[in-house]
């Protein structure tokens, strides 16, 4: 994440998205657009007149300006900001090399996968470095395939399975 991605210091929703749209050069339609939203809902965010986001505008807000939904939920309650995450989390049995993972995996609470119930994995098997991007479907550093992430649990018989 980059850091203008973060928000500032006492900045409210409505001038948090407003910044980030601008930083991105969309205009609000573009934006609203993206997000699945009214324009006019937009709008009415941008100008400070709606302080409170939905489940939905929230994911939809998000995604589009690529930051993490916590940091809305934050601004909204009047919370501390999380610190961004500095590792992708992925199952290693769901997941598909070439392909983006699922958004809720990297969700600040998610432990286990929504889909088969194992562990998410943040960081190689193998040699123990965080996986920052999936530009390849291997780690960078030792060359370990993610894939082959649950053999290697398995082999080393670690109960990654949550049990349901």
């Amino acid at each position: 994440m980059d850091t203008f991605n973060t928000p500032l210091p006492q900045e409210t929703v409505g001038n948090y998205i407003k910044r980030l749209r601008l930083e991105l050069k969309m205009s609000q339609n573009q934006l609203a657009d993206a997000a699945d939203i009214h324009l006019h809902s937009l709008g009415k965010i941008e100008r400070g007149i709606t302080t409170r986001l939905s489940h939905k505008t929230r994911r939809g807000l998000a995604r589009a300006l690529s930051i993490p939904s916590e940091y809305l939920e934050a601004i909204c309650n009047g919370s501390e900001i999380p610190q961004p995450f500095n590792s992708i989390k992925f199952c290693p049995k769901c997941w598909t090399p070439g392909t983006p993972t699922e958004p809720i995996w990297n969700d600040v609470r998610s432990l286990y996968c929504f889909i088969c119930g194992h562990e998410l994995i943040s960081h190689c098997v193998k040699c123990g470095k965080s996986v920052r991007t999936f530009q390849h479907s291997y780690c960078p550093y030792c060359g370990f395939y993610y894939k082959n992430t649950i053999t290697e649990i398995d082999s080393k018989k670690t109960p990654y399975k949550k049990n349901f």
